[in-house]
């Protein structure tokens, strides 16, 4: 299926003008929706992804990819409800309370949503009761924090400790990143995951939401 290669293929290189009408082609040939998601636009995501955790590509590669798989998933979008192709799970992320960094935080994002994951974005600054809301309200069933400065990583403590208080621990993965932040501090505060780098943060992600309930 040589134009679902087409897509990924200009995905990969950030062409968002010819991705959007690649997808647009592929629809009008009667191919399936789940298809040229899959095929297309999340195969060339995920070998952007690959590349990035390789160090063969950089951040300006991966927001103009980003970028491209968005409006090729404008196309698909009125497309993906009626062929019922449901996201693998939501999450909710964001920068925690006093901190104002956003890169890192976007790029999980795109990396996640490359894996056809559903992003709730919290934004920067996120205070801890935040998070715990948008987990209820939202049916999230990660909430991944993040934090660059040292002064902020104790935020990440509060918002286990809300989650536990809230009472939907049991429902709820906890996912850490960040600069300064590492799997032993990961371990101390008693979140689930700490992931080095944005493509191994969305690769866990999918572990956790596609894993059969214990």
């Amino acid at each position: 299926m040589s134009i679902l290669t087409d897509i990924s293929t200009n995905l990969q290189a950030g062409k968002a003008k010819v991705v959007k009408e690649l997808v647009q082609q592929a629809l009008d040939a009667g191919i399936p929706v789940k298809e040229i998601l899959d095929d297309g636009l999340l195969s060339g995501m995920n070998i952007i992804g690959k590349k990035f955790k390789n160090n063969e590509v950089f951040v300006p590669e991966v927001l103009v990819a980003a970028r491209a798989m968005n409006h090729g998933a404008e196309v698909l979008k009125p497309h993906l409800v009626d062929a019922n192709v449901k996201a693998v799970g939501k999450v909710c992320i964001g920068t925690v309370q006093g901190d104002l960094h956003d890169i890192g935080k976007n790029l999980v994002k795109m990396m996640m949503e490359g894996k056809g994951i559903e992003v709730i974005d919290l934004g920067t600054d996120v205070p801890a009761e935040a998070f715990v809301k948008a987990a209820r309200e939202q049916g999230c069933q990660i909430i991944c924090l993040s934090a660059l400065l040292t002064t902020t990583m104790g935020m990440m403590k509060e918002v286990v400790e809300a989650v536990k208080e809230a009472g939907i621990r049991d429902q709820v993965k906890i996912m850490v990143g960040g600069a300064p932040v590492t799997d032993a501090f990961c371990q101390q505060i008693g979140a689930d995951a700490y992931s080095p780098d944005a493509a191994s943060a969305a690769e866990r992600a999918v572990e956790f939401l596609t894993a059969e309930p214990a």
